[in-house]
């Protein structure tokens, strides 16, 4: 994307890449999603009347999904169509504000746990995100230890919060904070799926502010 206006160059190059990064990113959008609500890909077929196949290769980036499409998708995974599609706010505004609609999913481990990010794209001494926790799901199985503390709060279901091999059970409407040195990690040991509020700062601060 160099911005020079050459019309008699190629341009279907620069398309074709911006348009296979459109459907991996659908894609990872519909994986995410489906794996943050629990359905397995027969479920989402059951609910939608797509195929499984279908399902699998618009996930995997190898089909392009009509409207119609989109459209039972996002009653079968409960958001709004709009979710599918990139944010139009001004730059501005995506360097303060996180819409609902306009979150980043990201998989944080491959056993279940996926994490919206609360907090704009950038740098910043804050991080905040929203973990959704399957069944069984877990951090890893090796404790984790770095600098900056964490925090969070317990929207609904259980999380059990390992601090340095002490098991700690969290309900809905309970809280925590721990500096980041402490060896830590997390499951959900449950047969529900559990929502966490999840803080993070990248450094240690000397005293609270105020």
């Amino acid at each position: 994307m160099d911005g020079r206006g050459d019309t008699n160059g190629p341009k279907d190059a620069p398309t074709i890449e911006t348009d296979d990064a459109v459907d991996q990113r659908l894609g990872e959008t519909v994986r995410l999603l489906r794996q943050r609500a629990g359905l397995s890909i027969q479920d989402v077929a059951n609910k939608t009347g797509l195929s499984n196949g279908m399902i699998s290769q618009l996930e995997r980036a190898r089909a392009m999904p009509s409207i119609r499409t989109l459209r039972l998708l996002s009653i079968a995974l409960d958001v709004p169509i709009s979710y599918f599609f990139e944010t139009t706010d001004p730059g501005d505004v995506q360097r303060y504000i996180v819409r609902k609609n306009s979150r980043r999913l990201l998989r944080l481990t491959a056993s279940g746990v996926v994490k919206e990010a609360l907090t704009p794209d950038g740098k910043g001494q804050l991080e905040l995100y929203e973990l959704t926790l399957n069944p069984g799901a877990s951090s890893g199985t090796d404790f984790l230890q770095h600098t900056g503390e964490k925090a969070g709060y317990i929207l609904s279901g259980s999380l059990r919060l390992w601090l340095d091999n002490q098991a700690h059970v969290l309900e809905a409407g309970d809280s925590f904070r721990f500096p980041s040195i402490v060896p830590h990690m997390f499951d959900n040991p449950t047969q529900q799926a559990a929502r966490v509020i999840w803080v993070t700062t990248l450094r240690q601060t000397d005293s609270p502010a105020g």
